[in-house]
Formats: structure tokens, sequence, C-alpha cells
């Protein structure tokens, strides 16, 4: 799966940061300190060459000592002030506020100590930021999508350490039971999600809290389970079908916000994404999506499948459109 932009950006600061403190550090050694090949890290490096602060003269860009980084290690010689403590502004300690009261939403389903923590950061951050935010109020609501009985029932099911039966909705807009025991709540972008174990799966399983239809707190205790480390982030399935889609500049999110398994770049501007599809249906509701920016699908029966599908909608509007209505 591609690298999203955001996780390129927090690496690279943790390079600086890292090697603020580390003199001469070898560029395989900065590598598995970060997880990613020395490549990768020689990629990272070369890109914060080139940064800085506004004006980017010489004198006003990160620095590296070149005769090191010719033999393969990797020194530090101007950061910037990347790593010297900044304190908040106001605009800052607002949005760093409003952010905190958002994840209010999700109290229903923190358990004590999270709640705890959460309580404890938010009170710290309103002192901190003091006038600013006297000075501008900040009332924020984080839409998590989950009925307020589902998310109770979550919650619950988290600080009992208790089974749950969810009815839940799947990509394909198919209604499906399980039991599954809870492990821990994950946001990501502006999704909320239940990683749990699922029962019938023997595996574990993220799911939406807006596809949770109703929740029910089971009298069985949950089991402990072996869950992957990497199991917050989707992870399509190896089994799926390798579609490639090639789409218009202009669709670049779809690379950042859906997960592939490849991009390519294409001279003309356009760019190609390989995805690993087990439900054809989440595939025709990404396609319709973008239809404007589609160039091509690949096998075509998958664009045969989408096409047909975008025809059954077009025509279950033709009586109202032959009615003269909208």
């Amino acid at each position: 799966m591609p690298e999203r932009a955001s996780d390129r950006l927090v690496r690279m600061l943790g390079i600086v940061a890292y090697l603020e403190r580390h003199d001469d550090v070898p560029v395989e050694q900065l590598a598995a300190q970060f997880g990613v090949p020395p490549e990768q890290v020689m990629a990272d490096i070369d890109t914060l060459w080139v940064t800085g602060t506004p004006g980017y003269l010489p004198d006003d860009l990160i620095d590296f000592d070149a005769a090191s980084y010719e033999q393969g290690v990797v020194r530090l010689t101007e950061s910037r002030g990347m790593t010297r403590p900044l304190r908040l502004g106001p605009r800052e300690g607002v949005a760093l506020l409003a952010a905190l009261r958002s994840l209010a939403a999700l109290r229903p389903a923190l358990d004590a100590d999270r709640a705890a923590a959460l309580d404890s950061v938010l009170a710290k951050v309103q002192a901190a930021t003091g006038d600013a935010t006297a000075a501008a109020p900040v009332e924020v609501e984080l839409q998590v999508g989950a009925a307020p009985a589902v998310a109770a029932a979550i919650g619950t099911a988290l600080a009992e350490r208790r089974r749950l039966r969810l009815r839940y909705v799947d990509a394909s807009d198919v209604v499906t039971e399980r039991d599954v025991d809870p492990v821990r709540l994950v946001s990501e972008d502006d999704r909320s999600y239940l990683l749990a174990w699922s029962l019938a799966a023997d595996a574990e399983r993220l799911f939406r809290l807006d596809r949770v239809v109703e929740a029910t707190v089971l009298p069985d205790a949950a089991q402990s389970h072996d869950v992957a480390a990497d199991a917050d982030v989707f992870q399509p399935d190896a089994s799926g079908e390798l579609v490639t889609v090639r789409l218009a500049g202009r669709a670049r999110w779809v690379a950042e916000s859906v997960p592939v398994e490849r991009t390519h770049e294409r001279g003309d501007g356009s760019f190609e994404v390989e995805l690993r599809v087990v439900q054809p249906a989440w595939l025709r509701h990404l396609l319709l999506q973008v239809a404007d920016d589609v160039l091509e699908v690949r096998p075509v029966e998958v664009a045969q499948d989408t096409a047909a599908a975008a025809r059954a909608a077009l025509d279950a509007y033709a009586p109202l459109l032959g009615a003269g209505e909208v």
C-alpha cells in the first residue's frame, strides 16, 4: 500500500529530531530506526535538504554534511529550529482544544482510564491557552456516526471486557449479525472504528461505527486474542481480484484515502492505482463516485459491470424524467 503524504511528513520530522540527538548515523541504522528501506531514507534526506524556512535561500534550508552523506552516513548540520520546543500560539491552542473537545463524542465508548486521560489533557491545554480560548469559546462536536445506544453498548463492553453481538451493514449494504470480542476504538481521518475479534472469522476485524445498526452486550466475558500490530490499519485481502484504475490527476485523493497496492504515475499527468477487490459493490461505488475522472479500468469486465450499474441507475430515473420531474 503506498505511503500517505502525512505519514511521510511525520517520519521526516522524526528523522530531523533523531539526527539532532545522534551524530554520524549510517543510512542503514536510520532506516532500521524508522522501519523503512535505506532507499526511502535517502529520498527523505534529499527532500529535507531542499526544505527550510521562508526565503528558501541556501542559508534558510535544513542542511546535512555532504561528504559524510557520500559515505553512507547522515550528519545534520542545520535543523533550522525544527527541534526547538515551541509554545502554542492562540490559533494553535484553539485548534488543539477544539480537537480534544471533539473527542467528547466518543466518551460513551471510552474506558475509565482513557476518559480520565482525556479530561487531564483537556484541562492542561485549557490552562495553557488561557485568554485565547476565553475570548473565543470553542464548541465542537465530532460526528462519530454511531447511534447513542450503540456507542454506550460498545463503551460498556470495552470497560467490562464483555462480548458484543453486532448487527452490521457491510460495504455491499448487506446486514449481518456477528459476535465479537471488542479490543479498542480506532479513529482514522473522519471515521471511527471498533477493532474487535470476529468469532466467525477467527480473526481481527475493523467495524465502522456508523455502520453498526445495533450492539448488544452479551453475558460472556471477552477473551484475549493476539491482534496484529498493524490491525488498526485496513489491509486489503490478498485473495481479492487485482484491479487497475487510471485516473485524471485531480482524483489524487483516491491514492491517499483508499488502500491501494501500487501507484504508477503516467507522463500525461494521470496516474494508475492497483486495488485488491473482494466486494465488487465497494469498487462500483468508488468508480461511480469519481466517474468524471476515470480514464481506464482493467480488467474490462469490471468496467462493464460498473457501466451497467450506472445505466441501471439512470434507467430508474427514466419514469420521473418522462413525467417532467427532476
